[in-house]
């Protein structure tokens, strides 16, 4: 899945294979806000969230 155009519901498939669900304003995944975004690493951009999701 191209995350390029998000939509508020959107699912999108972890490593885990488990679905999350993207909310927008505020950007959350799952029950998770996102609360510093865009961070550049050496393999790609990494968001910060509020809590840790585990797999069910």
């Amino acid at each position: 899945m191209n995350l390029k155009y998000l939509r508020d519901g959107v699912k999108a498939k972890t490593l885990a294979e488990k679905e999350v669900t993207i909310s927008l304003n505020p950007v959350k995944v799952n029950n998770s806000t996102v609360v510093t975004p865009d961070i550049a690493a050496s393999n790609g951009v990494i968001h910060v969230i509020d809590r840790v999701l585990l797999p069910k």
